[in-house]
């Protein structure tokens, strides 16, 4: 069995200089054994679910209300997430439309074994439209 050290050289090549100072931290969470597939890492349809929860955070404050996920334009796996890792998520609005809301995200795992250091594992970018009580497309308030 090997041991991955901070020296060497795939850690360092993979760990993020630092953090995104451009994205707002909106989600932090731990995932847990349930979460697993086959091959013992987090499956990817939880990191999606999670990504979307995210996602949906920053169109939601800026929709004063509800908003749904209508497309997923780009998701990248860049690393496998493990058992035990804190995952936090960062996203930034990139485009408002009349009813629509782009965001980007991208997901840091903290490693047990490499705490203090963050490695991206996953980015994505998703839209999300403000609904209504009837889950109709709604125009999105102008700031004030």
């Amino acid at each position: 069995m090997s041991t991955t050290t901070m020296t060497d050289p795939e850690t360092l090549r993979i760990i993020a200089p630092r953090l995104p100072d451009d994205k707002e931290l909106v989600l932090r969470v731990i995932p847990m054994p349930a979460d697993t597939n086959g091959n013992g890492d987090i499956f990817g349809g939880w990191v999606m679910a999670q990504v979307d929860l995210a996602g949906s955070v920053l169109p939601a404050r800026l929709a004063q209300g509800r908003v749904a996920t209508v497309a997923v334009k780009e998701f990248t796996f860049k690393q496998p997430v493990r058992v035990g890792d804190i995952l936090s998520f960062f996203a930034r609005i990139s485009r408002v439309g009349n009813t629509s809301i782009t965001v980007d995200v991208e997901v840091f795992a903290e490693r047990m074994t490499l705490q203090g250091q963050h490695i991206k594992v996953t980015e994505a970018t998703l839209t999300y439209v403000a609904i209504d009580d009837q889950g109709h497309s709604r125009v999105i308030p102008k700031k004030a």
